[in-house]
Order: C-alpha cells, then sequence, then structure tokens
C-alpha cells in the first residue's frame, strides 16, 4: 500500500472514531434531557444506542440505565403495550445477561401477567446469580409456592404410598404389561418405578412446565432419559403415532385430590381408554396382559361420616347475631363459598380439605362412617356414566347426638388386587380429607336416632354433596332398616319425608345471601377482636373529644340511632360536632366502620370493594338504625384506587386509619411500614394508627413433620431414587397457615418477643435485633414457629396464636437442624419433713435469633439472619 493509501485509511478511520465518539457523547446527552424531562421511551432508546456503539460503558451507565429502563417498563405496562415491553427487557438481557436486579424486574412482571413458569425462571436466575438479593429470594419462593404445591414434599416423604405404587406396578409389569403411560407424572416418580420394573417402554406426560422440566432433570439423574420419554402436554392432546408409538398396556396415575375427582382422573382416563390403551382384559379370564389395557389405581372406594366440629363451624357459618354491639339481621345469610346454592355461576371446589387428626377442637362422630360410593377405573362404561352426573341419595343413622357440622369424606385407592392406599382420618397419610361444611339449615342439632340424608353427584370433575338434610326421629319413620340409596317405600312417602326435613336446598326468599371466604367468616367469628378494637376505638374518639361523652351525644346524623324528634326538641343553640373521621382499609368484609359510627359523631370509611358485600354493609347498618351517610365506600370517592390513603376532605384529617398488618396465613402484609409511613401524615393531632405496634414472638422447636413438609428427606422415602436436590430446589424457608396449637412438635424453648414493629413511632424500631432464647429441653431445632401480639394501644392487644384467632401461624423451618441441650443435675430424694428435692435445671441458650427487618421503608419481611448455640 502506498503512504498515501495508508495515509487516507488512517485519516478516514480516525473521521469514523472520532463521529462515533460524538454520536455517544450527544446520545448520552439526549438521553438526561429526556430523564430531566420524564420523557423515558426516548431516553431508553438513546441508551440502547450508546451501549451498542459503546460496550466499555455498560459498567458507568448500568445503574442510570436499569433505572430508565423500569419507568420505561412502566410507562408500557399502563398503557397496555405488552410486547414492546417483553421487547425492552429482551434488549436489556443481550446487553447485560448476567444482571439480578433486570432478571427480577422481568420476572416481576411476567408473574403480574399470569406468566408464572417463565416468571420462575428468571427469578431462579436472579437467585444464582446474587444468593444474597433478598427481592428475588422473595419472589422466587412466592412463586415456589405457587408452582411446586407443599404437597409434592409430603408425597414424596411418604414411603408406604410410594412402596405400595412400586409394588402395585411391579405385578402390572411382570404379568404382561410392558408399555406403560404416566399420566400426570409430577417429578417423575411412578414413570422411574415402571422403568425399575422391566417396562420397556415408558411415556409420561406433564402438563405444568416447571414440573415437566424437574421431571426432565430427575430422569436424567438417575440415568433414565434414554428410556422414559416425557411429553410436556396434557393426556387429552397425546397422539398416536405422533407423540407415542401405539396403545400402551398400562396408565399409571395418581391425578386424584383430597376429594378423589378433583385433578379431573374420570376425564383423562376416559380419554386415555378410547385413545390411548389398549382395550380391558375380559373379566375371570386369564389371557397374556400385554395384549390388554389396564390402570393403576384399578378402583376406588369413597366413604363419608357426619361430624361436629367447631373448628369447621367458625370457618363457614356466623355464629352470633351481634358482634360488638352491631346487630347482624336475620335477612342477612352468610355462606362459605363452599355453599352449592350460593348462585354462583363458576365452577367453585365444593369442599375445603383438612387434616382432621390435626384440626384444633377435634372432631366427634355423629355417625358411623358410611360407604358413598365406588368406582371402577378399568370399566369405561361406568366411568362414563359417573361424568354424565347423575346423582344418588343415601341415608345414615346418627349414632351421637351434637351438631351437624360437615360432612368428612375420604378414599380407599385400590391400586391391584393386592396393594391399596386408604386417606381415613385414622391413617397416618400425606392424604388430607374432604370436607363438605353443612350451611343453610334452620337448625343442626341432631340427636341419637334421627338420619341424615345426603344426595350425591359427580359434576365438574367433583364430587359434589347436592343436599343435605335429616329427618328427626320424631317424625315416626323409621328409616334404620331402608336401603342406602333413600327408597323410602313410595314416592308419596318420599315427597311428604322431604318436605319435613332441615334442608340446604330451601331458600326462604327473602335473605340477602352474603358468600364470604372461611377466614372472612371466622373474623366475623372472632368477638375478641371485634370488642378490642371497639374499647380502642372508643378511648381515641373520647380523647378527641374530651369535654362530650360520646354515648350521650346528639348524633343522630352521623349513626347513633338518637330519636329524630328527641333531636328536634332540644334547644337551637345546641350545636351538632363535626364528625370523627374513621377509615377502615383491612381487606375483606369488615364491621369495623360500623362499630365506629356506634362510637359517636362519626363518619366512618369502609374500603369493601365488592358490591355485593356493599350492598350487605348498607343493609346491616340500616338494621343498626344508622343513615345512610354514617358508613360511605371509600373506593368510590378515589379517582385512582391504588391511593387509598387520602384525606377525607381537603380540609380534613383522619382520627383513626385501621391497618391490615397480618396476613391470614401468619406472615406480616408487604409494604406495611410504607402504608403507616403515609398514614402518619393523614392523621389529624391525636390520631391513631391501628394497630400502634406489633410484637413478634417466637420459640424453638423440634418437629418432623414441619421437616417432611419441607423439603424430601434424602433418597430413603423415594426408595433410593434421586428426587431431594431438584424437588428441595423449590423449597421455602417459611411454612404458612399452620395452627400451633396442634403442630406435632416439642417445644425446646419458652416463647420469646423477637421483634417490635411501631407503625406510629417508627425510629423505636430496630434495623437487626439479637434475642437470647432460653433452652428447656434438650433436643434438635428444626424450626421456629412465630405469631404475633397486636396492639391497638398499650391497653388492648390480640393474640394470633389464641383459640378465637382467624389468623394462622407461621414458622422458619431450618435447612439444618441444630443440637442443643439443658442440664440437669438430679439430686437424691429425701421424704424429710414429707418433701422431695426438685431437680435443678440449668439452661443453655440460643443466641442471635436474628430477625431482621430489611428495606423497612418498602417491605417488612421477617428472616433469619443467623442461628447459632451458645455455650452456657
Amino acid at each position: 500500500m502506498s503512504n498515501s493509501n495508508a495515509k487516507f485509511c488512517h485519516s478516514h478511520l480516525g473521521a469514523q472514531e472520532a463521529g462515533r465518539r460524538e454520536l455517544i457523547f450527544r446520545s448520552l446527552q439526549s438521553a438526561q434531557h429526556c430523564l430531566e424531562n420524564q420523557d423515558y421511551g426516548t431516553a431508553y432508546a438513546h441508551y440502547l444506542l450508546v451501549l451498542n456503539l459503546a460496550p466499555e460503558l455498560k459498567t458507568s451507565v448500568k445503574e442510570t440505565f436499569q433505572f430508565t429502563l423500569f419507568k420505561w417498563a412502566e410507562e408500557l405496562d399502563s398503557l397496555a403495550r405488552i410486547q414492546d415491553l417483553f421487547n425492552c427487557y429482551e434488549q436489556a438481557l443481550e446487553l447485560y445477561p448476567n444482571d439480578e436486579v433486570i432478571c427480577n424486574s422481568m420476572g416481576e412482571h411476567l408473574f403480574r401477567m399470569g406468566f408464572g413458569d417463565e416468571a420462575a425462571g428468571y427469578f431462579h436466575k436472579a437467585v444464582k446469580l446474587n444468593p444474597d438479593f433478598a427481592d428475588a429470594k422473595e419472589n422466587f419462593y412466592r412463586v415456589a409456592n405457587w408452582l411446586v404445591e407443599r404437597w409434592h414434599f409430603i408425597m414424596l416423604n411418604d414411603a408406604k404410598r410410594n412402596l405400595t405404587y412400586l409394588k402395585a406396578i411391579e405385578n402390572a409389569v411382570c404379568s404382561g404389561c410392558k408399555t406403560v403411560l404416566d399420566i400426570g407424572t409430577g417429578t417423575g416418580i411412578l414413570s422411574l418405578f415402571a422403568k425399575k420394573a422391566g417396562a420397556s417402554s415408558v411415556f409420561a406426560c406433564e402438563l405444568s412446565k416447571t414440573m415437566y422440566e424437574l421431571a426432565c432433570d430427575v430422569v436424567a439423574a438417575n440415568n433414565m432419559d434414554r428410556e422414559i420419554k416425557l411429553l410436556h402436554l396434557k393426556s387429552f392432546d397425546i397422539e398416536i403415532p405422533k407423540h407415542i408409538p401405539e396403545r400402551v398396556s398400562l396408565v399409571v396415575t395418581e391425578t386424584v385430590d383430597a376429594g378423589l375427582f378433583g385433578e379431573g382422573i374420570v376425564e383423562s382416563l376416559i380419554h386415555a381408554w378410547e385413545h390411548l390403551l389398549l382395550q380391558p382384559k375380559p373379566k375371570n379370564q386369564d389371557v397374556n396382559s400385554n395384549n390388554y389395557g389396564q390402570v393403576i389405581p384399578a378402583s376406588a372406594t369413597v366413604f363419608g361420616m357426619a361430624v361436629e366440629c367447631k373448628e369447621i363451624r367458625r370457618h363457614h357459618r356466623v355464629g352470633a347475631q351481634e358482634v360488638a354491639g352491631v346487630h347482624l339481621p336475620h335477612s342477612v345469610k352468610f355462606f362459605s363459598r363452599m355453599y352449592a346454592f350460593a348462585g354462583s355461576e363458576e365452577t367453585v371446589e365444593p369442599y375445603t380439605t383438612e387434616k382432621l387428626s390435626r384440626i384444633p377442637g377435634g372432631y366427634v362422630p355423629l355417625t358411623e362412617p358410611f360407604q358413598v360410593m365406588t368406582v371402577d377405573f378399568n370399566n369405561l362404561q361406568e366411568l362414563k356414566s359417573l361424568a354424565h352426573g347423575k346423582s344418588w341419595k343415601l341415608s345414615q343413622p346418627v349414632t351421637e347426638g351434637g351438631t351437624l357440622d360437615a360432612i368428612v369424606v375420604w378414599f380407599v385407592l385400590q391400586l391391584d388386587d393386592e396393594h391399596a392406599l386408604s386417606t381415613s382420618p385414622s391413617e397416618e397419610t400425606c392424604w388430607e380429607q374432604a370436607v363438605y361444611p353443612v350451611q343453610g339449615l334452620s337448625d343442626y342439632s341432631v340427636k341419637a336416632g334421627d338420619t341424615v340424608m345426603m344426595e350425591f353427584c359427580c359434576q365438574d370433575c367433583y364430587l359434589k354433596i347436592q343436599r343435605i338434610a335429616f329427618l328427626t326421629s320424631e317424625c315416626g319413620m323409621d328409616c334404620s332398616d331402608r336401603d342406602d340409596t333413600l327408597s323410602l317405600g313410595n314416592e308419596a312417602e318420599l315427597c311428604n319425608a322431604l318436605a319435613s326435613l332441615q334442608t340446604t336446598s330451601k331458600q326462604d326468599g327473602k335473605g340477602q345471601v352474603c358468600v364470604l371466604e372461611s377466614t372472612e367468616i371466622a373474623l366475623l367469628n372472632n368477638v375478641p377482636y371485634h370488642e378490642c378494637f371497639r374499647a380502642a376505638m372508643g378511648e381515641v374518639l373520647s380523647s378527641l373529644n374530651p369535654s362530650k361523652d360520646l354515648e350521650s351525644m346528639d348524633i343522630d346524623r352521623y349513626g347513633s340511632g338518637v330519636d329524630l324528634q328527641e333531636s328536634q326538641n332540644k334547644s337551637s343553640l345546641d350545636v351538632v360536632p363535626d364528625p370523627l373521621y374513621v377509615l377502615d382499609v383491612s381487606e375483606g368484609f369488615s364491621i369495623l366502620p360500623i362499630i365506629a359510627g356506634k362510637l359517636g359523631p362519626v363518619k366512618a370509611y369502609s374500603s369493601i370493594e365488592k358490591e355485593e358485600h356493599q350492598a350487605v354493609l348498607n343493609v346491616i347498618s340500616e338494621a343498626n338504625n344508622f343513615p345512610k351517610e354514617t358508613v360511605e365506600f371509600w373506593l368510590s370517592h378515589l379517582e385512582d384506587e391504588n391511593v387509598v390513603l387520602q384525606r377525607p376532605k381537603s380540609d380534613k384529617l383522619w382520627s383513626i386509619i385501621i391497618l391490615d398488618v397480618i396476613e391470614t396465613s401468619g406472615l406480616i402484609q408487604e409494604e406495611v411500614m410504607e402504608k403507616a409511613a403515609i398514614s402518619r401524615c393523614l392523621l389529624q393531632s391525636g390520631g391513631k394508627i391501628f394497630p400502634q405496634y406489633v410484637l413478634v414472638y417466637g420459640m424453638l422447636v423440634e418437629s418432623q413433620s414441619l421437616l417432611l413438609e419441607s423439603a424430601v428427606q434424602g433418597t430413603e422415602p423415594t426408595l433410593g431414587f434421586n428426587i431431594a436436590p431438584f424437588i428441595n430446589h423449590f423449597k421455602v424457608p417459611v411454612r404458612v397457615y399452620l395452627d400451633l396449637s396442634t403442630l406435632p412438635c416439642v417445644p425446646l424453648s419458652k416463647p420469646a418477643e423477637l421483634l417490635r414493629l411501631d407503625l406510629m413511632n417508627p425510629l423505636l424500631n430496630n434495623a437487626s435485633r439479637e434475642v437470647k432464647v432460653q433452652i428447656c429441653k434438650s433436643g434438635q431445632v428444626t424450626a421456629i414457629p412465630f405469631w404475633y401480639h397486636i396492639h391497638l394501644d398499650e391497653e388492648h392487644s390480640l393474640n394470633t396464636s389464641d383459640e378465637f384467632s382467624h389468623w394462622k401461624q407461621a414458622a422458619v423451618v431450618l435447612d439444618e437442624p441444630l443440637h442443643v441441650q439443658g442440664f440437669y443435675l438430679t439430686m437424691p430424694a429425701r421424704e424429710e419433713d414429707g418433701m422431695c428435692t426438685e431437680v435443678a435445671f440449668h439452661p443453655h441458650t440460643i443466641q442471635a435469633l436474628g430477625y431482621v427487618v430489611n428495606n423497612i421503608s418498602k417491605k417488612t419481611k421477617t428472616n433469619i439472619k443467623s442461628i447459632f448455640h451458645c455455650p452456657p
């Protein structure tokens, strides 16, 4: 190359570089200018250009780029430009593929839009990139609870269940069933059993993306990825020969829930018999099973029992007609969502589930266990008949008098002729029982000799009780020797009997139905909760009107119910005081605004959202002689429902703001301190936030049950197969919805105060606190259950672990159990003066139960920071 050409090239390259730098400089200036003007979309475009032209600037502009991305994503989200939003994140991740903050934010957007599997992947990646990233860990735990339900751990730890399935599969394969389809494979354990038993071909399908990928990892880790074909499909979508080469000779499945049919086993097996299975083996013929199809489980028998149970009752029936001075009118009929005749068109699971052996207060059987039905999973016609939803009737004599609270249902799963699994309350099993609460009767009392009558059907993939009733012994009808199908002799006799029944299917036509969540009904039944609020609110309102007796003031306009004529007879010089403003932003159905309205000249605002619940609160207000304007619905006054915490009027402030601090699951609500900070700015002088502060209590326990419910314990329960490391990746450190009164555990310490969370005086909060706890018993610390004392003020508090509580409790489960020991010194027993020497006790301590409140201005979280053993 000539010198002139070389000079030209260098000059040209120099000019290009100078032009690149100028463009980068101008783009950075433009991006900054756009940010100042909150033009995030244009700023984002400029930063993309800069980072593509100058990758060396990635580190220096990273934080500003993240901020711009997140603000632009919020704007796109509000405009419903979803595809543009995800395009932006994909571009950002191309530039910063290992940025945990961007991964976490991408996951949050995906989760809000219902893409749980995809969100989990981004949260998981963020945690892997930075194991100390608290927000990503919390998000992953939340998604893990949703994607991999906790029963997977309990089921895989049930060695008896696993061994029974293994033996039944071995029998089928040995008898000639060499091609196997595992429907709803989950972790793939039944497919592993089939391959171990000697099946020549094993196929497995799983609809959940998370569980499908988990099963792929499990199968590969057990060196069977070439022998088991996994399909990310619903069984209804499997086609021959596209997905499997031909019909199989054996289908194995455990798509059963506590109510047997709730996971769609009947519908999936009908499809399997019609499209995926060989024809069934002829009855009573000894032929080669390889030419015929069969299903494991082979059949099931469903059993039921009528029970009295106070715990079930308080979650599904409102027991009082008056709560803290508020009358609940008979015209309002409260039902839980399990009530079959609540008028909802959506398919609602008709039962809840309980581990009856651990239900608080126990239960009393009112009848003997009775057989509800049987189903043969190897009989296609029987399955089709069941799916058509034809109902049948049963009657059962009452053997023990009491209150009819529920029909409890369980089943025996017959895997084959030799092997069965029972989910009975008396069995130690991974299954819970299905509970059908009894609602809508005018009287729930039964006595020995009465007859409980039920009408069952299978509909919408559920076993439903369409009608529950009872026939009293005074009717003179002897049902004890009659057939279980309610054959009462003739049609006229049947009609007369049904007409005399107390039945859930009857409505008087005058009542207003109010369907609540079971926790909302339990809250209405929580009398100490409402009495406590009434007393605490009364003191605040009295202090703000020190010269007046609130109960005797003329406040008819605000809801006292004072006679209007009496008010008109008062002197015209009397001045009606301005009302005090109370805002209830607790979640769900709440009557606290009405309680506040009875305490004086109060204008109470409710944050109830559902129109049907607002209508019911209006009915209750009218029944308590409240004028309409006493209680109003706050959300109807707001332009933006996301900004609930605002002034009642431009010139007014709140006297009381009621916040939800504790979730019914047993955890502290998110963003509590942020809400409290806003609330403090909206209070009049002397006004209060309820609660004013919360004390967190905890204790050390040894609980094998919590370990089994939180993680798979090695390979022993899974019969040597390597599953634990993969499923345990989805374990979470906190178990929620616990009831400490029945939790199988051994307390190793006394309860201790772990943390104070002050909403009125945040300066009293510590970001970190070290606690020393005395050990009162030797053992292995496996978990730290915790609960709350909710202080409305210094005198009035609620304990979330007491017997009336509508809250459940939670527990931190340790990754590794910690051995602790208490030293006992035993002195020789003496009988001098009729007394014996007692045992002297020298306890160890556990130091640093480090409950930490992270990012207290944004979210409130209770975490174990560290826990270690300290010698005495």
